[in-house]
């Protein structure tokens, strides 16, 4: 039987012959920094004081597999372990609501960054970069279903000043890691039927955005982000922070993007999206999910819309200005597996992007052999990417192939199960 070593070296050669240098892919993928997104390992609970904050508002989340993370410790712990089974260097992305709060209730326009001192500290010690969400959802204050577009000037007033709380904290973050800390904002704000103040709530949404943006931090500390969606629980006509709203405001503010999979209409492809963007933003942002009805969230892995999205990233030469965070939460199987599920998972439909033979395909086309071009897109599915995956994994010192699921089954049956 061959070595992961033996079976790369063969991979390698069959990619060179059609102009496709595997190291150099390897290289860059290791450079290729995703962002775990930190729900996963607790369902979007979050570690406010008891009665807190209001469940709902937008998220919801299926299962009661054992194991949930019941404290910041205990969710560090948990992507450990999870990073300790995926090849190369990442980040990490918190919500507002993961902060430190000693069991005291903390209003949310009145966070700082000493909430968040224990995770600046572990992300030092593990050599991560941190990213950051404003929570605004799952609270009093947003029971009426309206937050940055309340026509209530007490509770939009709340709801900016979170958002400023929230950009001061990913500045502090990016600072004190040396890396740039990406803010994204989303919000659950919308009517379930028929609504007559559309234009009326997205110029208040407008209004409280300018506000919110008046103080600029360095983009070496962080950057802001705007993350769009169709419709929403209790949002399921009107959604004030739609595609269209957010695009506009992000050209004309020189700000971020969002691209959720999960949140567009079902026939709308994320990926084809990229490139027509691109010539218009210095970077995007996009949350990589699986939609399998509209935005369930369910644990990523390679299918087509994968795949694409991977394949537009690379064919675009974007690896460096599409920044990927992972936005997924199953509460009913082993959390730690989900997650390296959906974090490998993305990494292997960027290397089967990586290793296609971009230079002999771009020649096809621009020769008018469409043909070419599509048959060798198809034969590159029958390609060895598994060699050179495993290889990666070896390489990188993280288990190859099936071996890390046992790992993970280990760490549920010795850590997560007596959590009760």
């Amino acid at each position: 039987m061959l070595s992961i070593e033996q079976r790369y070296d063969e991979a390698r050669e069959r990619y060179a012959a059609l102009g496709v240098d595997t190291d150099k892919a390897l290289a860059a993928l290791e450079q290729t920094a995703l962002s775990v997104h930190c729900w996963q390992g607790d369902d979007v609970g979050g570690f406010e004081a008891p009665g807190a904050g209001l469940s709902g508002g937008g998220i919801a989340v299926t299962g009661a597999h054992p194991g949930r993370a019941r404290n910041p410790r205990e969710l560090r712990d948990d992507l450990e372990c999870a990073l300790s089974l995926i090849p190369g260097k990442h980040r990490v992305n918190l919500h507002a609501i993961y902060g430190e709060f000693g069991g005291q209730k903390v209003e949310r326009n009145r966070i700082e960054p000493r909430h968040f001192y224990g995770w600046i500290d572990w992300a030092r010690e593990q050599g991560l970069g941190l990213d950051f969400n404003c929570t605004l959802f799952s609270h009093p204050m947003a029971a009426s279903g309206y937050t940055l577009s309340s026509e209530d000037d007490t509770v939009r007033k709340f709801w900016i000043e979170h958002v400023e709380a929230c950009r001061a904290i990913a500045a502090h973050m990016g600072r004190e890691l040396e890396t740039p800390c990406i803010h994204n904002i989303w919000i659950a704000d919308g009517a379930k039927d028929i609504s007559l103040l559309r234009l009326r709530r997205r110029e208040l949404l407008r209004d409280s955005l300018d506000i919110i943006f008046g103080t600029a931090y360095p983009v070496d500390e962080m950057r802001d982000a705007l993350e769009s969606k169709l419709f929403g629980i209790g949002s399921e006509t009107y959604v004030v922070g739609s595609h269209d709203f957010y695009l506009a405001y992000a050209l004309k503010h020189g700000k971020m993007i969002c691209m959720d999979m999960g949140h567009y209409h079902p026939t709308e492809s994320v990926a084809d999206k990229i490139p027509s963007l691109l010539p218009f933003c210095d970077e995007l942002l996009l949350h990589v999910s699986r939609p399998l009805r509209w935005d369930s969230d369910h644990v990523v892995i390679v299918n087509d819309d994968l795949r694409s999205l991977a394949e537009e990233i690379v064919r675009a030469r974007a690896l460096e200005r599409v920044r990927l965070a992972l936005d997924f939460f199953d509460g009913g199987i082993n959390r730690v597996g989900a997650w390296v599920t959906g974090v490998r998972a993305t990494q292997k439909a960027l290397l089967a992007a990586l290793l296609e033979p971009l230079e002999l395909m771009r020649r096809y086309e621009r020769n008018g052999d469409g043909f070419a071009v599509l048959a060798l897109a198809e034969e590159q599915k029958a390609m060895p990417a598994g060699d050179v995956w495993d290889y990666f994994c070896e390489s990188m010192q993280v288990p190859a192939g099936n071996a890390w699921i046992k790992e993970a089954q280990a760490y549920e049956k010795e850590i997560l199960k007596r959590r009760g």
